[in-house]
């Protein structure tokens, strides 16, 4: 860490201050006009990669605005985050998007929310609210009600495309589309040449919630239905990060027992990947296959939770749920079983001519690119990046275990599928090793204390990637700000270079590829374009064929 904190010392000026956030963080102060100048020094220098900007609204504490920028120094096995501090009446900050492409999402996202402006940013169109978004109301700003809907007349999205080419819409509502997400294909003859995305159809305000409702005790049970497949990744990072920023000590027995139902729910994940792939190619045999083989590992979080989906066993220094002596053997058992079924399997999908010839060479994404975009999980190590939280910066009982980080050159739609094959197996050999080394103890830390205005940062591993969350804990319980960043935030923007000069035909398995995960939702909005009345329709009168 020293080594670290030194290396920033030929920023002569430039840096105001450097400091420990928690473990393996460190956070270093600027000023607006000497940002740049410290992101293309970490970036270039000491090889950081991009991960997120955090927006603060810290009016209430220091009268200003903090934008906070993430980098991950993954050979150093450290994060460095640079915070800058901005003016509350008129918060303005140079853009860094024309340096690191991943930039763009969350500097339009925190212009949405928090009303900074982030001077020469490329792109001035709206990405988190309705266009049709209140003027000058921001709402992740503290006097701004977390009950606020959108109102006002209808704007229809008016994305940027040539005149020479065919827009083709893919969603927001798609066979192939499994939650709601709209990407306008820019084709030429068979080839797209360029996409456009809109996402956020369903923005449910999480973070709002969090800040405005729950207590600190409150949120995991929340955290976790962030998504439907792999929410207790967010359960444990949002109570590391509590945990890191109180100094609480977890015991060592709820670590192991977090590391095993996260590898758990790891590997049912790219079992229901593997599935949804095959479906997209057209291979419905090899869609059943994987999902027969995934039902045991689902049969085993509920013997171990009580719950096949959202465990609800995470609490703020601990989990609530011990694991039981005699489910051990039952466990491996059931793990050998999965193991021969999906090794049979495997064996038969890569022997079909059909789907290799799909995969290979489809949806690439070179190595320089995926650094631009801060992409992460499968899509960054199939595009030769070795990016893995769980051995670049450890975390629950990660550090006691051996695995392969499995790493393919080949930057295409066939890498990132032999990526999760690969990792299936080390998940199975993780679990096995954990239970063999799991220690005795309490499963929860005692007298469990949240002193106010403590900042944390803390990552975990998704199937799909690098998830990370930031908290300013708060006064009476609650926390001030909480941040979530998922992986798919960092994957899908990199679609716009993994589709370029793609077939058409190919584009749903590229999409599909980078595992995007979107909310879900069971009714639609409807607006009347003339009148901008709006009203619901539920998505039982939708299966009854309702027509305005």
């Amino acid at each position: 860490m020293h080594q670290l904190i030194s290396s920033f010392e030929g920023l002569q000026g430039k840096v105001k201050g450097i400091n420990y956030l928690n473990d393996g963080v460190v956070l270093v102060d600027t000023t607006p006009n000497s940002l740049f100048d410290v992101v293309n020094f970490i970036t270039r220098e000491l090889k950081g990669i991009f991960t997120v900007i955090i927006g603060v609204d810290a009016r209430e504490i220091d009268g200003s605005f903090h934008n906070i920028y993430v980098f991950s120094l993954d050979e150093l096995k450290k994060y460095v985050l640079v915070r800058v501090m901005l003016e509350g009446s008129d918060p303005k900050v140079p853009s860094i998007t024309p340096l690191i492409k991943g930039a763009d999402w969350s500097e339009r996202e925190i212009r949405d929310l928090l009303g900074i402006k982030f001077i020469n940013h490329p792109d001035p169109r709206k990405l988190i609210v309705p266009e049709s978004w209140h003027d000058g109301v921001f709402p992740l700003r503290k006097e701004v009600s977390y009950k606020l809907r959108a109102h006002g007349p209808y704007e229809p999205y008016q994305p940027r495309r040539s005149e020479d080419v065919i827009a083709l819409p893919y969603g927001p509502y798609h066979p192939l589309l499994h939650e709601p997400e709209y990407f306008e294909l820019h084709v030429k003859g068979e080839t797209v040449i360029d996409i456009e995305y809109r996402g956020f159809h369903v923005h449910r305000g999480i973070e709002k919630l969090g800040e405005a409702r729950l207590t600190i005790n409150q949120i995991p049970f929340v955290a976790e239905r962030i998504c439907g497949i792999c929410g207790y990744v967010h359960s444990v990072c949002y109570c590391q990060v509590i945990e890191g920023a109180a100094g609480i000590e977890v015991p060592e027995r709820a670590l192991y027992i977090r590391s095993l139902i996260l590898e758990i729910e790891r590997i049912h994940s790219h079992l229901l990947w593997l599935g949804v792939a095959c479906h997209v190619l057209g291979f419905d045999t090899g869609f059943m296959h994987a999902w027969r083989i995934r039902e045991p590992v689902m049969h085993l979080a509920e013997l171990l939770t009580g719950n096949r989906k959202t465990y609800g066993i995470n609490l703020v220094g601990g989990v609530r749920r011990d694991l039981k002596e005699e489910h051990i053997d039952k466990v491996i058992k059931v793990l050998n079983e999965v193991k021969e079924g999906y090794t049979k399997f495997i064996n038969y999908l890569t022997g079909v001519r059909e789907v290799i010839k799909r995969l290979e060479g489809s949806g690439l994404l070179p190595r320089t690119e995926a650094i631009s975009y801060g992409v992460v999980g499968p899509v960054a190590r199939a595009s030769a990046l070795k990016r893995d939280v769980r051995v670049d910066h450890p975390y629950a009982a990660y550090k006691d275990v051996y695995f392969k980080v499995p790493v393919y050159n080949d930057c295409d739609n066939m890498a990132r599928l032999m990526v999760r094959v690969e990792e299936v197996f080390e998940s199975i050999d993780i679990i096995k090793q954990l239970l063999d080394k799991l220690p005795k103890g309490p499963i929860l830390a005692e007298n469990v204390e949240v002193a106010e205005y403590r900042e944390g940062f803390s990552a975990v591993e998704a199937p799909r990637g690098e998830d990370v969350h930031y908290v300013m804990t708060g006064k009476y319980s609650r926390v001030y700000r909480w941040k979530v960043r998922a992986p798919s935030y960092s994957n899908i923007p990199a679609l716009k270079v993994m589709l370029h000069e793609c077939p058409l035909s190919d584009a749903p398995l590229t999409i599909a590829s980078i595992d995007p995960c979107f909310s879900c939702t069971d009714r639609l909005i409807v607006v009347d374009v003339n009148t901008g009345k709006r009203f619901k329709v539920p998505m039982r009168a939708l299966a009854k064929g309702w027509r305005p």
